[in-house]
């Protein structure tokens, strides 16, 4: 069972960075321009994209693995996606699902924009919890999650099927503006905790959260 901050050594909040520190460490990678500019179309329709230290992050991820087949729930204006093209193949491919059309209309501008082959993504308009069992099983090495946070639960079981062995698993959002791991009883940061739950208990992942952002849970399938 997930257990909130509280639960955690005392000695443990002496390595909390300062502000100022995690500030610094958000920023160390510059964010290129095709991104800063998503992430300004995201706000104007009213979404809270992955925090530059957790695109780093899928960047990274991407290029560890050097991931050919990326699944993205929740496309957004594209911030994230075009985090994972930096670190994916030359040939790999980004399927991404969004229930908004003109988000992800807003997303292959951004695509197209950074120089990315129409080939690379595939832009899938709908619900994803109807889209994501239609999708083969362990047949990706990478899934992101951003998108209902009600349906985190239901995101993570199904992204667990979808990954290959050795694929990884991220989802934005661990950490919730500090909501999961204090004494918020809300839907959204309850479904949030028992996504995690569920990805710490499971005995086929390797499981670590980073505090990138919003908070980065990422996990190895064994």
């Amino acid at each position: 069972m997930f257990c909130g901050v509280n639960a955690q050594p005392a000695s443990s909040s002496q390595l909390a960075p300062s502000a100022q520190s995690w500030a610094w460490a958000e920023d160390l990678v510059p964010e290129v321009e095709q991104a800063a500019a998503a992430r300004e179309t995201a706000e104007s329709f009213g979404i809270r994209p992955i925090g530059h230290g957790g695109a780093t992050a899928l960047t990274m991820l991407a290029r560890l693995l050097d991931a050919r087949a990326v699944v993205e729930i929740g496309t957004g204006a594209g911030v994230s996606g075009l985090a994972l093209f930096r670190g994916m193949a030359e040939d790999g491919v980004l399927t991404s699902v969004d229930f908004e059309p003109e988000h992800q209309a807003a997303a292959r501008a951004a695509f197209t924009e950074r120089g990315i082959r129409s080939q690379r993504f595939r832009l899938i308009a709908g619900r994803a919890l109807t889209v994501l069992p239609n999708l083969s099983d362990g047949a990706y090495d990478m899934v992101f999650i951003d998108a209902d946070k009600i349906e985190y639960p239901a995101y993570v079981e199904q992204a667990v099927r979808l990954l290959r062995h050795g694929g990884v698993l991220a989802m934005d959002n661990a950490l919730r503006r500090d909501r999961v791991a204090g004494d918020a009883i809300d839907d959204e940061t309850e479904a949030v905790r028992e996504a995690i739950g569920m990805v710490t208990e499971n005995e086929d992942l390797v499981p670590a959260l980073l505090p990138a952002g919003d908070g980065l849970l990422v996990a190895v399938k064994r």
